[in-house]
């Protein structure tokens, strides 16, 4: 006695047209978490870049007004 399978339906270890598509659909939904992962690392990486310009420009103003202050006091 043979098992028959419907046309078109395949069996344990047979390949069909379907497998292609899903690994096409594999291949494109890794691409899309690849781009996803990229997009947030350089996120990530120019929102570090602008905070270190803040702090460093916040530090450098800080540093001119001690400066000023400095002067102020030594025309007194």
């Amino acid at each position: 006695m043979s098992v028959q399978y419907p046309q078109g339906l395949a069996t344990a270890g047979e390949k069909t047209g379907n497998e292609t598509e899903e690994v096409r659909l594999q291949k494109a939904s890794k691409q899309i978490v690849q781009n996803a992962i990229l997009q947030a690392v350089r996120q990530v990486s120019q929102e570090s870049k602008q905070k270190e310009e803040r702090d460093s420009n916040n530090r450098g103003g800080f540093q001119l007004g001690v400066g000023e202050l400095t002067k102020k006091h030594e025309k007194k």
